[in-house]
């Protein structure tokens, strides 16, 4: 959540996340043309480009020495990759190819896996537990748990009646969150158990195609966003007693006589009735969009970050005390020429309240960026891994976040 990257017709574009008010653009590249698929590690000099000229064929690229590290070529178009310091996926429509990222080589084809049209898979960036997750079947919510590192199935999760829709997994790869095409209903799993700890309904009135889910950094919260207008972003605690008295109100007294009644029905029914709602959410100008979410803290504070496949990127202050609407701040435009177009409207921050400010003083509620899981995060692979020689490669690539591939700065 330090970086956003873009694929356009002419090429694809790298950006850094460190501020609000200016969005530094990190790398341009436009000698491959219609990239439809973009992975960075992390805030490293290694990505991973895809073109609709050759959807067969995975490029990886030191972007920083303008140098190639190596190609590879599959069966079928590629339609999606994942990727942390250990592992490098590559999802076709009926097979996954699972590559040791310190020296690209194969280590595991999964054939035969059930029909995958949109390339749906989730690879968990904590590199010590690279857990790969992929719809177990083509007609239900079956979700396949697959242990990255041992390269043996985990475990299958019966998530959801119809089919998947969306797959996250937090930054430390503990839990896994799911929605199923019809969007009503976003379950969390643990990881690799599979138990279901959190149960989230997004709405009852419409179905919705979820295009996005992703936990911030902490775990704290979880955000879903769809083909609507509405982002919502849900709080993982688990809701007991502890909860202050309701008031005396008509509502609170239905409230509480909802809750009793929910003892004597179908676990099915009571469990629908006691889901929670989301804790805040976002109303966006566009509907019917594809868009990406992400949960980051830029400059200290809590943002909600959503970027637009007509190729803007909206920032917004999340509270993280309080929840309820969130505060748009800033409207960048990301396929303007040199420097990016700004949204004038947006250049003056609104008064961020007083119990916001409160509760984002205290250090403990958001943690300081240079402590949050990320590239150079602990367990797993250890540092100075070398990449060997490829026909490709300049000479041996370095997996060295304090050599070959240091976090770009500006």
């Amino acid at each position: 959540c330090s970086s956003l990257a873009i694929g356009t017709t002419t090429g694809y574009r790298l950006f850094s996340l460190s501020s609000v008010e200016q969005l530094d653009q990190v790398h341009e590249s436009n000698e491959i043309p219609d990239v439809y698929i973009v992975e960075r590690l992390f805030s490293s000099s290694l990505v991973v480009v895809v073109s609709h000229a050759k959807p067969q064929q995975m490029n990886v690229y030191h972007f920083k020495k303008g140098t190639e590290i190596c190609n590879y070529s599959y069966s079928s178009n590629i339609l999606s990759i994942r990727l942390n310091r250990q592992r490098l996926v590559v999802c076709l429509e009926e097979s996954i190819y699972i590559h040791n990222i310190k020296d690209m080589k194969l280590l595991k084809t999964i054939l035969d896996t059930p029909p995958n049209t949109t390339g749906l898979c989730a690879l968990s960036i904590n590199h010590a537990n690279s857990y790969l997750a992929y719809p177990g079947s083509a007609t239900s919510g079956e979700i396949a748990l697959y242990d990255g590192n041992t390269l043996k199935t985990a475990c299958t999760i019966p998530a959801h009646d119809g089919p998947l829709a969306a797959l996250a997994f937090n930054s430390t790869g503990s839990k896994l969150a799911s929605a199923s095409e019809k969007g009503t209903v976003i379950r969390v799993f643990s990881i690799p158990g599979g138990q279901k700890l959190y149960e989230f309904r997004r709405g009852m009135k419409r179905y919705v195609n979820i295009s996005s889910l992703v936990f911030s950094m902490d775990s704290q919260f979880l955000c879903a966003s769809s083909n609507t207008e509405t982002v919502h972003i849900f709080k993982l605690e688990h809701l007991t007693d502890s909860r202050p008295e309701e008031p005396p109100t008509w509502s609170g007294y239905m409230g509480k006589m909802f809750q009793a009644a929910t003892n004597y029905l179908p676990a099915q029914v009571s469990g629908m009735m006691s889901q929670d709602r989301a804790f805040a959410t976002v109303r966006l100008n566009i509907s019917g969009q594809r868009n990406i979410c992400a949960l980051s803290t830029i400059q200290k504070l809590p943002r909600l970050l959503v970027t637009t496949s007509d190729g803007h990127l909206y920032i917004y202050n999340l509270d993280p005390q309080d929840g309820g609407e969130c505060v748009l701040i800033k409207n960048h435009s990301l396929l303007g020429s040199g420097k990016m177009e700004e949204n004038k409207e947006n250049d003056l921050q609104p008064p961020v309240p007083q119990s916001y400010a409160a509760t984002v003083a205290r250090p403990s509620t958001v943690p300081s960026t240079s402590t949050m899981p990320g590239y150079s995060e602990d367990g797993g692979a250890l540092r100075g891994e070398v990449i060997p020689e490829h026909e490709f490669a300049t000479g041996p690539v370095c997996l060295d976040d304090e050599n070959e591939f240091p976090p770009v700065s500006i």
